[in-house]
């Protein structure tokens, strides 16, 4: 077990304005100009959501805590992507 699951990390979540359901949690409040121009670019204009305390025992509704925390720790930030949606056609059976 790494010296990360023993550990707690603050982090900052936005929303995007280009994408629904794309989020980015940050290490560092407000610090977009550590990220890369062309992740900006995609994730346009981003607007605070909440600030939480990650820790090994806190779920994430869609993301694991655990590979967030790293992320947050090596290039400090980690972005969400949108859930992959299946659509089924309605063909009238």
């Amino acid at each position: 077990m790494t010296q990360l699951a023993a550990k707690s990390v603050n982090c900052w979540i936005y929303r995007s304005s280009k994408k629904r359901e794309m989020y980015l949690y940050l290490a560092d409040e407000d610090a977009f100009d550590q990220l890369p121009a062309e992740l900006m670019k995609r994730f346009g204009k981003p607007s605070l959501v909440m600030e939480l305390m990650l820790h090994p025992g806190r779920p994430l509704a869609r993301e694991d805590v655990a590979r967030v925390m790293d992320s947050l720790e090596r290039e400090g930030y980690h972005l969400q992507l949108p859930p992959k949606l299946d659509v089924e056609l309605y063909r009238g059976d």
